[in-house]
This record gives C-alpha cells, sequence and structure tokens, in this order.
C-alpha cells in the first residue's frame, strides 16, 4: 500500500504533516478529512516520482530507482516502543499516540511502518494485528503486545518490551566492543603478513636463487608459500568462499543444523560463551513473555527461536511437552543436561514462590555478566595469541632469508 507525506491545517487551526498509507491520493484525502485535518500538499513517499517530476521530466511511468529492503536498527525500534508506552500510560488515545510517533520518528523506513501500524488500527484493528499486517516485527514483539491488549496493561507491556529489546542491543554491542581490537590486531598481522610474502620476499628469492646456493628448507618452504600465495591467490580465495557456502548450506538443514550447534557448544572455551549467550537470551525472553500475561507454553514455542542455537530448541520443545502433561518447568530443564544447576535451581525456586519470570530475568542479568566477563577474558588471552603468531611468522621469513644472506656473505668473503 503506498504511503504519502501530507502537510496541512487540523481543527485547532495549526500546521502538521506526517505519513499516511492509503490505497490512492483520494483514499489519502478523505481519511485526512476523516481525521478532521486539511491538507495543503499531498505527495507520495515510497520512492516513487511525484506528479511536480513527472511532468518536470516530461514522461510518466519511467523510474529506474532499485529500492531494496530497508534494514531498520533494533534500536530505533526500542526507542520508538518507549515513546509509544510513554505515550499510552499518558492517557493519549492509540492513533494519537501513533500518529505522534510517526511524526517524531526519525529514520524513514520506520516512519512508513508505524504509518501503516497507525491506518490498520485507525481501521479498526488491533495494535498487534497492526503490527502482523507489517511483517517488520517478530513474534515475541507481537505476542507481548497482544497479551498487553487483552489484560489491559498495554503501556506497561510496551515498556517492557522497550527494555528487553535495550538489553538485547546493550549486550550485543558490549561483546562487538570487546571484539574489535583483536579483530584489528588480526587484520593487521594479516595485512603484514601478506606483504612481506607478496612485495618483499619475491625480490630478496631471486637474489638468493641467482646465485646457485643451496637453501634450507624452511628457506625452501617460505618460498614455496610465497609462490603459491602470488600465484594462486585467487584460487584459495574461491576455496574459502567455497568452503563458506558449503558450511552454510549444511547449517540450514535440520541435521547439518543440529551437528554444527553442538560442535560449538563442545568446542574449548568458544562453546562456553555461546552456551552462556544462549542461556541468557532465552531466559530473558521466556521471562519477559510470563511477565506479559503470555502462557508459558506459547512463551516456549517464542522463546526457543530467540536462543538461536538448535540444541536449546529442542530443550524448549522437550520442556513445553512436558509442560503441557503437566510436569513443571524445572524438570525437563534439568533432564536436557544443557542448562547449569544454578539455573535449573533458580527455575525451581521461581515456580515454588510463583515468582518464575522475576527468576527467569535475574537468570538472564546473571548470564549476561557471564557472557560479558568470558569474552573479555577471552580477548586478553588472545591479544598475545595473536602478537606471538604475527611475530614468529615475520620471524620465520626473516630467519629463511638471513640465514642465506649470511652463506652468501661468507662464500662472497
Amino acid at each position: 500500500m503506498p504511503v504519502y507525506a501530507y502537510k496541512g491545517v487540523n481543527q485547532a487551526g495549526k500546521p502538521t504533516k506526517g505519513t499516511i498509507s492509503a490505497e490512492g491520493p483520494r483514499a489519502a484525502r478523505a481519511q485526512m478529512r476523516s481525521a478532521g485535518v486539511f491538507l495543503t500538499e499531498l505527495n507520495e513517499s515510497d520512492g516513487g516520482p511525484t506528479e511536480e517530476s513527472k511532468t518536470r521530466d516530461g514522461r510518466r511511468g519511467l523510474n529506474f530507482e532499485i529500492k531494496l529492503p530497508q534494514r531498520i536498527p533494533q534500536m530505533d525500534v526500542a526507542m520508538s516502543t518507549r515513546q509509544l508506552a510513554t505515550l499510552v500510560s499518558a492517557g493519549v488515545p492509540l492513533v494519537e499516540a501513533l500518529s505522534a510517533l510517526v511524526q517524531q520518528t526519525e529514520h524513514r523506513g520506520l516512519k512508513n511502518v508505524f504509518a501503516q501500524v497507525r491506518d490498520k488500527v485507525n481501521e479498526g484493528s488491533s495494535l498487534a494485528d497492526a503490527l502482523v499486517s507489517t511483517s517488520r516485527f517478530d513474534n515475541l514483539y507481537v505476542s507481548m503486545v497482544r497479551a498487553g491488549e487483552a489484560s489491559g496493561a498495554l503501556d506497561a507491556v510496551l515498556a517492557r518490551v522497550a527494555d528487553y529489546l535495550e538489553d538485547q542491543v546493550r549486550l550485543n554491542s558490549r561483546v562487538m566492543s570487546i571484539l574489535t581490537y583483536p579483530l584489528f590486531m588480526l587484520l593487521f598481522a594479516a595485512v603484514v603478513v601478506g606483504v612481506m610474502v607478496t612485495l618483499v620476499l619475491p625480490q630478496i628469492t631471486e637474489l638468493l636463487l641467482s646465485q646457485n646456493l643451496e637453501l634450507p628448507w624452511y628457506t625452501k618452504m617460505v618460498i614455496g608459500s610465497s609462490d603459491v600465495l602470488r600465484g594462486y591467490w585467487w584460487l584459495l580465495i574461491l576455496a574459502g568462499i567455497g568452503i563458506a557456502m558449503l558450511y552454510r548450506a549444511i547449517a540450514r538443514t535440520e541435521g547439518g543444523r543440529l551437528f554444527f550447534d553442538q560442535f560449538w557448544l563442545r568446542f574449548p572455551v568458544v562453546g562456553r560463551v555461546i552456551r552462556f549467550l544462549a542461556i541468557a537470551r532465552f531466559t530473558r525472553t521466556l521471562g519477559s513473555l510470563l511477565a506479559s500475561s503470555v502462557n508459558i507454553v506459547q512463551a516456549l514455542g517464542i522463546a526457543r527461536h530467540v536462543s538461536n542455537n538448535a540444541v536449546f530448541e529442542q530443550a524448549a520443545d522437550a520442556a513445553k511437552e512436558s509442560i503441557l502433561e503437566g510436569a513443571a518447568l524445572a524438570t525437563p530443564l534439568r533432564m536436557s543436561g544443557q542448562f547449569p544447576p544454578l539455573v535449573t535451581t533458580m527455575v525451581e525456586v521461581g515456580e515454588r514462590s510463583g515468582d518464575l519470570e522475576g527468576m527467569l530475568i535475574k537468570v538472564a542479568d546473571t548470564y549476561e555478566e557471564q557472557v560479558e566477563t568470558s569474552v573479555t577474558r577471552l580477548t586478553s588471552l588472545l591479544e598475545p595469541v595473536l602478537i606471538l603468531v604475527m611475530v614468529g611468522i615475520v620471524g620465520i621469513i626473516i630467519m629463511a632469508v638471513l640465514m642465506p644472506m649470511l652463506q652468501l656473505t661468507e662464500s662472497i668473503g
């Protein structure tokens, strides 16, 4: 459905502007008239040419612009959700709150999405159904909003959704900020070694080979590696791309994804971080859904996907089946063998005390701190290892060149 940018005057005589989705310009004008807005300007804002530009160019229907799906940052969604929660909690009607949100949202893609949501709500749809119609909100977001509408606590639920999104963004940002320096060191080391092997070393090897010297085995190995890199670098790149595509194709299958997830969970050091991150995401999502009055079976069905790990998805499915048979949540989680005793004990205590969602949030907070601590320790170990590897490679290259040069000097002397 096209989205139109409009300017006009409301019933109070104040200028107003925003966006609206409608079947056509006539329908857009009718909607704004029914909302009490007298239009002074209406232009299509979905990337298509306006009437003015069509007249100026002298041709109609000719548009070579290629539109790609626009990614909406999660932090922008979190900020808009919190603003909507504030407006709703202040007693502003939902349609007016969405209109205000459209006007103050800076991200163009998100502005159009909320304009579509506002129009759907104005036509009589619930907020959850309007969110579903845009196809830009996941099941977690929609399910919590639907539960908030059913319970009459939409403002509190929207604030909880904003908290959840901000926590996820904050966790991802922390992990990425910790990994930035080691990744930069790895890239720098690769560039230094690449320049030495492909530019500096060939000039020296030509001199050594021209003297007909008997080269050591490690010098021959370094020269051979240099020749392979310079002569077949394109083949190595293609092989790397092929391996990555094969890995991705296998990981997309159900059995392949389960195999790789099990492998990475057992991988030393890294597996610990992956497990803690999956537990943090799973428990925070499950706790947020339960706090929003979503039933536990539906909450488990949504939280299984958020963990982004086939092993934990199987554990969530087993827990859902056990709960349908009348078991408590702690029992199947303990039987899966994927959750540490701390998690199952706190879940069990939460079930006995009637505060399961609160315990799950505490578990998530604990394991998010564990993720940050583990990644920090891993990178602190990785930095000296990268330095030693780089120094070792450079040292081997220097030794492979220096020893024959000394031999050549002695022969000349």
